[in-house]
């Protein structure tokens, strides 16, 4: 990669450094394991149909502007908290009431099952259970730990706010990071520029002296390269956004590659 020596690295939070589908995954397969032991449904083909009426649902929202403005899944939707005061958020968090309960309703419904009792308790396990699982890959923390003193990190997430900083919290992620911005505290997402500038203007660096590090081709690659900055692809099997157009300056399939290919200072 050519460039000028890199000050910053910049990763993105969800299937970078956070395990995020795969804890989603597991979580929706754990609860639906209820559903086989009181009706005997597989819990597989639960989980396909309660995730079909989901998203469905999800994105019949009245809210769904600011859904799609800071980019929240209908998964995470299922367990976040909506904290915060800002209008949209607050009308968000009221309306996630109806849309938790209505999904598993409509999941058992599929299977000629009526049990709004029953699908309230799936609702909180859903949630208990993805509480517990703030999984990093097992290279997150050693990247971190490499780069910490040579560069200037930072994290770009997109998302609600407070859901978000719980995963960031709760994975022990926070104090390696000079700067982070989450979607939900500006009110934008990747691959929005202003998002970008936000997270550069607070690590005081210029664009061409930061790199990116994310899963997202849309997002993460032509986001940060949009901007000036250099973007690297980890691609751990399964790239989201996939997109033709915009080609990644570096692609790894372990972040301690970066290392072997970022101009940065020498250790110590």
């Amino acid at each position: 990669m050519n460039t000028m020596t890199i000050n910053a690295v910049i990763f993105d939070l969800d299937d970078t450094l956070l395990v995020e589908v795969a804890s989603a995954e597991a979580a929706f397969l754990a609860t639906c394991a209820l559903v086989k032991d009181r009706y005997g449904v597989d819990p597989e083909v639960f989980h396909t149909t309660l995730r079909r009426e989901a998203k469905t649902l999800w994105y019949a929202s009245p809210e769904r502007a600011i859904i799609e403005r800071i980019s929240v899944s209908h998964w995470e939707g299922l367990w976040a908290r909506f904290e915060g005061h800002d209008p949209e958020i607050m009308r968000l968090r009221d309306w996630s009431v109806y849309y938790r309960q209505s999904s598993w309703e409509r999941a058992l419904a599929a299977f000629d099952i009526e049990d709004p009792a029953f699908a309230a308790q799936l609702s909180l396990e859903f949630r208990r259970q993805r509480e517990q699982r703030h999984v990093l890959f097992d290279d997150a923390l050693p990247i971190l730990q490499a780069l910490r003193g040579r560069v200037k990190l930072g994290l770009i997430t997109n998302g609600l706010s407070c859901l978000q900083h719980e995963k960031i919290a709760g994975s022990g992620l926070a104090p390696w990071f000079d700067a982070m911005v989450v979607a939900g505290d500006i009110g934008a997402a990747k691959p929005d520029p202003r998002v970008f500038h936000a997270l550069l203007e607070q690590l005081d660096v210029t664009p061409d002296q930061a790199v990116m590090v994310g899963n997202s081709m849309t997002g993460d690659i032509g986001g940060a390269q949009g901007v000036g900055m250099k973007a690297v692809l980890i691609d751990r099997g399964e790239i989201h956004g996939p997109d033709d157009t915009i080609q990644p300056d570096l692609v790894i399939d372990h972040l301690m590659a970066v290392l072997d290919h970022l101009p940065l200072k020498a250790d110590g």
